[in-house]
């Protein structure tokens, strides 16, 4: 939280990328440092269990389970629980997406915002990117996500009777969700699906803001954070989060 204040603030409860086997809360702090610094919430971030030691429900139902945590903890927090986001990047948005489902279908807790940054939402990987971003591509190419859900689902991966909150593609319903930012690189595995979803999302009739940006691969902005391009796309995503969480000042 902002060292500077004291009254209760928004939170941005944050899920970690990882492709489901990799990735730490430790990892990602100093970019949770900025969200803290430009937007002036809290970010609470969960350390979930990784595949293959802890296939699927485990990572899902921890994030789920941290979240009902932090909610009802927000008295000793000093945060408002009716200003929180939920999100992450890559596994950490399809698992962000998941939660979602799970409150929505669950009753609660209430989320006001899911930010879902090139998330990994769909296990079967058909999608003409899915196929084309293979062998030595920088990033996360088409084999290092097989091996993913394979890690996560085993043999179920690809198959018929996957859980929509392990791969939120799978969902039949996507109404009743809370508003979503979707961003994804044209030069990426994850680009069919994502825009996929945030048009089913948009059909459903949530509210939803999708970047795609070109020439670009997965998690470019790690291996070139001065870029415009990187400057461009961060101060998108923290003017999202500002109006998602401070909607009164937007």
């Amino acid at each position: 939280r902002p060292a500077d204040q004291t009254g209760p603030l928004p939170c941005f409860y944050h899920i970690h990328g990882g492709g489901m086997i990799i990735g730490s809360v430790e990892g990602e702090e100093p970019q949770m440092a900025v969200f803290v610094e430009n937007v002036n919430c809290v970010v609470a971030s969960v350390d979930y269990r990784l595949a293959p030691e802890h296939p699927h429900p485990t990572p899902v139902e921890d994030c789920y389970a941290g979240l009902r945590w932090v909610v009802d903890n927000a008295d000793s927090l000093n945060i408002d629980p009716t200003r929180i986001a939920v999100g992450g990047e890559s596994a950490g948005g399809g698992l962000a997406a998941g939660t979602a489902l799970m409150a929505r279908d669950q009753g609660g807790p209430t989320i006001g915002f899911q930010y879902l940054i090139y998330p990994m939402l769909d296990d079967r990987n058909q999608t003409p990117s899915s196929r084309e971003f293979a062998g030595r591509w920088p990033g996360w190419p088409r084999e290092m996500n097989l091996l993913g859900w394979q890690a996560l689902l085993g043999d179920q991966a690809g198959g018929a009777d996957v859980s929509p909150y392990a791969a939120p593609a799978r969902t039949s319903d996507l109404s009743g969700l809370p508003p979503a930012y979707i961003d994804v690189g044209n030069l990426e595995v994850f680009r069919d699906e994502d825009i996929e979803y945030a048009n089913r999302l948009m059909q459903a009739g949530v509210p939803t803001e999708l970047h795609v940006y070109p020439g670009v691969f997965h998690g470019w902005e790690l291996f070139s954070p001065e870029a415009p391009v990187t400057m461009r796309a961060m101060g998108m995503r923290l003017g999202a989060m500002r109006r998602a969480l401070w909607p009164d000042n937007s």
